[in-house]
C-alpha cells in the first residue's frame, strides 16, 4: 500500500491559517492518524469525523501551546541543524498520496541531500519521560510513518527534533516501517471510506478525550427535560452496573492487601521484597478550610470563591 511519488494538493506559502484549515478538510494528515488508531489523548475518532465531514466550524482558535509551537518551529529546525550537523528546507505545501488522495502530507521539514524528513515539537517538561532515552510517543511515529508512506519508499527515514519545557532539546531518528505504514493506511482508508463518505459516526469510547468531548457539547441541560433511551442502552446500562460492582469489589480487595502491607510495616517508611519497594510516607498538605474561612472571613470568602458547573452521571433502578 506504500506509494511511488507523492503529489502536490495545494501550495501553501501564501495559504491563510483558515485556508489551511480548508485544505486538511479534504482528507486525512499526519496529525490525524493517530486519533483514528485511538493513541490520541486530546481528540476522539469522533471528534475528527465532525470535523471531516463539515459538522464543525472549520476556524478554530489555536490554544497557547499550539501557537507557540508553530512560532518556535523555526527555532527548533535551526537548533536540529546546529546540533545534527544537517541542513533542513521547508516544503511549502500538502502533499497527496498519488493512489488515496485523501491522504495528505504537511511535512515541516525536509532534510538536504537525504530522503528524509525533520518533525518539530514542543512540549512541557511534564513530558520529559515520554522523551527519555530512546523513547518517542507512540502519537508522533505513527505521524511520521504517515509521512513516509505518502513520500514514498524512498523516504527510509524521520528524526524528530524537540524542546522540552524551554530549556531542554532532544534529537531523535526513527527508520521507516512499512508494515505499520500499511497499517496505518488500513485504517485511514476505512475512516475515509465508511465513516466520511459513509457517513458512519465512530462509536464514542472510553477515554478522556471522549469525556471531554461531552462535557463541553453537552454543558448545557434542558430543565427536568426526560427521553425514553434506545433499546441498546438496557444492555449498556446493565453491563455498567456490573463493571462498577466489580470495580467497587477489586478496590475493596486492593484496599485489603494494602492495609495488611501497612501492618506489617509499621513505623517504617520503605519496606523492601524482591524487586519490590513499598513506600509509605508522610506527605504534609496545605489546605484551605473553606468552612472556618466562611464563618469568620465572610467578605474575603464571598470574593475568592469560585463557582463551578458539571453534569453528574449516575443510574439506579426504579420502579
Amino acid at each position: 500500500m506504500t506509494s511511488k511519488r507523492a503529489e502536490v494538493l495545494a501550495k501553501t506559502s501564501e495559504m491563510s491559517r483558515d485556508e489551511w484549515l480548508i485544505e486538511r478538510r479534504k482528507g486525512i494528515g499526519g496529525s490525524d492518524a493517530s486519533i483514528i488508531l485511538g493513541l490520541n489523548k486530546w481528540k476522539t475518532p469522533f471528534e475528527l469525523w465532525l470535523d471531516k465531514t463539515g459538522q464543525v466550524p472549520v476556524s478554530e482558535s489555536q490554544s497557547e501551546a499550539a501557537y507557540f509551537g508553530t512560532l518556535l518551529e523555526d527555532i527548533v529546525a535551526k537548533e536540529f541543524e546546529i546540533r545534527s550537523g544537517k541542513k533542513v528546507r521547508r516544503k511549502k505545501a500538502i502533499l497527496k498520496h498519488p493512489k488515496h488522495d485523501f491522504i495528505l502530507a504537511n511535512v515541516d521539514r525536509m532534510i538536504v541531500g537525504e530522503k528524509a524528513i525533520l518533525e518539530c515539537k514542543t512540549t512541557s517538561a511534564y513530558n520529559l519521560k515520554e522523551w527519555e532515552d530512546e523513547e518517542i510517543p507512540e502519537s508522533y511515529i505513527v505521524q511520521v510513518q504517515h509521512y513516509l508512506g505518502v513520500l514514498g519508499p524512498e523516504y527510509q527515514k524521520a528524526y524528530f527534533a524537540v524542546l522540552i519545557g524551554g530549556n531542554k532539546f532532544v534529537w531523535k531518528e526513527i527508520e521507516r516501517d512499512d508494515e505499520l505504514i500499511d497499517m496505518i493506511f488500513e485504517a485511514e482508508i476505512e475512516f475515509w471510506n465508511d465513516k466520511v463518505l459513509g457517513g458512519q459516526a465512530p462509536a464514542l469510547d472510553g477515554s478522556s478525550a471522549a469525556e471531554e468531548y461531552l462535557k463541553k457539547r453537552y454543558a448545557e441541560t434542558e430543565n427536568n427535560k426526560a427521553i425514553d433511551l434506545t433499546g441498546a442502552n438496557r444492555e449498556r446500562i446493565q453491563q455498567y452496573l456490573l463493571l462498577k460492582e466489580q470495580i467497587s469489589e477489586l478496590q475493596s480487595q486492593a484496599k485489603e492487601l494494602e492495609n495488611q502491607i501497612k501492618h506489617e510495616m509499621k513505623d517504617a517508611e520503605y519496606g523492601f521484597i524482591g524487586n519490590y519497594q513499598a513506600c509509605w510516607k508522610p506527605v504534609v498538605s496545605n489546605r484551605v478550610d473553606t468552612k472556618k474561612l466562611k464563618e469568620q472571613f465572610p467578605d474575603i470568602y464571598e470574593k475568592v470563591k469560585k463557582e463551578t458547573h458539571f453534569r453528574r452521571f449516575g443510574i439506579k433502578e426504579v420502579s
